[in-house]
């Protein structure tokens, strides 16, 4: 990873506490031989729900993700 000491980006406020590792991306989508197109699985389960915040139209392209306590638990 390349060092940076600013990043402009736009921000979402992820209003969860207590997130596992689970919910982040389920251990199904890890199965698999290549390291890469994780991107279907993250928040595999909550992005069913069109009002789920990484859903909707203004945070698309959001490059910031403003977690709440005890984020990737577990």
């Amino acid at each position: 990873m390349e060092r940076f000491t600013v990043h402009r980006g736009t921000a979402v406020p992820l209003r969860h506490s207590s997130v596992d590792t689970d919910q982040i991306i389920p251990a199904v989508y890890l199965k698999r031989i290549s390291r890469t197109g994780f991107a279907d699985g993250l928040f595999a389960e909550w992005r069913r729900d069109p009002g789920f915040v990484l859903n909707r139209d203004e945070h698309e392209g959001a490059s910031i993700l403003v977690t709440g306590p005890d984020f990737g638990i577990g």
